[in-house]
């Protein structure tokens, strides 16, 4: 079955073959657009992404493993599936452009029905990736609507997010654990969204009873979030960034190096953040006593040393604009 909404990049300097492939593809119930080289092809995904690429290889001012490295290296494009067409046939050439991301190659001359099967394969892999990033953005909008029923809390995730990934940088983490700590910045409240809004709400202090219940949100965090594998990293996060150095936190008591690297850092994230902006019990406090109090948490056994002594440098870098440096804008959070 063909998807008659699905649009698709052709990109070859051959004239003859361009006009080959558009009819090809209107042929098949989808809807071409064409490029003459690579660069014109790029500038194209950069105004209006399509659902597919298809590309000859050898092309002027910008050949096909470029483009397709180029398409793969950007965060806007990089699931759009890219197809590349050859002549050449040597194991040098396909290695080339397994290395550049290419998801298929057709060999030219090619036919009708191999170039349909590829690309209706390669389409229905593209509408399943679609749905699962569908699947976090619903996530994603959850996670600001716990965060929008606490006026005090407004931008919190989005400056966790930031600033997590800040010191992670200095900390030497990895592209994959800046991501991880990006999302766990963002998801890290979303069990709260199945605490009763009394209890969320409460401007007093929370009986037993409650404390319990507040206390599960990050199981129910990670229940939320633990259907969709995309999210896997940031589990340990959104599960245990209540938890202390010393072992006194929750929901599992780890201690020390039990606790996954990216909690830790999210832990002393959120603890400075609270400080430093409006609560319903109290104004923000200024940069230094709110230093104080973060070097206070490390003697006291909350948060790791070793990470408030990098988060102090940043604090240190930032001053008192931390809370604007952030917005709430969060489309970035794949980067």
């Amino acid at each position: 079955m063909n998807h008659p909404a699905a649009r698709i990049l052709v990109a070859d300097d051959d004239s003859a073959t361009l006009e080959l492939l558009n009819e090809m593809i209107k042929n098949l119930g989808y809807r071409p657009q064409l490029a003459t080289n690579g660069e014109e092809a790029l500038e194209a995904l950069r105004n209006d992404p399509p659902d597919l690429v298809l590309t000859d290889v050898m092309m002027p001012k910008m050949n096909g493993f470029e483009l397709c490295k180029r398409i793969k290296g950007e965060r806007t494009t990089r699931l759009i599936p890219v197809v590349l067409l050859t002549g050449l046939g040597s194991t040098e050439d396909r290695v080339m452009g397994i290395e550049a991301g290419a998801d298929d190659f057709i060999s030219k001359p090619f036919h009708l029905s191999e170039l349909s099967a590829r690309v209706h394969s390669l389409l229905r892999l593209k509408q399943f990736t679609d749905d699962l990033e569908h699947a976090e953005e619903v996530i994603f909008s959850l996670a600001l609507a716990v965060e929008a029923k606490d006026p005090y809390t407004q931008g919190h995730c989005a400056r966790l997010a930031h600033y997590s990934v800040v010191v992670g940088r200095r900390l030497g983490a990895t592209d994959d654990e800046l991501l991880s700590f990006r999302r766990g910045g963002i998801l890290h409240d979303i069990g709260k969204i199945g605490i009763p809004e009394k209890i969320l709400l409460k401007p007093g202090p929370l009986t037993e009873e409650e404390t319990v219940v507040m206390r599960s949100h990050p199981i129910k965090g990670e229940d939320i979030c633990k259907p969709l594998r995309s999210l896997n990293k940031a589990l340990p996060i959104i599960r245990s960034h209540h938890e202390w150095f010393n072992g006194g936190g929750y929901p599992d008591s780890l201690k020390e190096d039990q606790i996954p690297h990216g909690a830790r850092i999210i832990a002393a994230v959120d603890y400075y953040d609270a400080l430093v902006t409006d609560r319903p019990y109290r104004k923000a406090l200024p940069m230094e006593e709110a230093l104080r109090m973060l070097h206070e948490a490390v003697d006291s056994g909350h948060l790791d040393p070793s990470i408030v002594q990098e988060l102090a440098v940043v604090i240190s870098n930032v001053g008192d604009s931390w809370a604007s440096r952030v917005g709430t804008e969060l489309r970035h959070i794949h980067d």
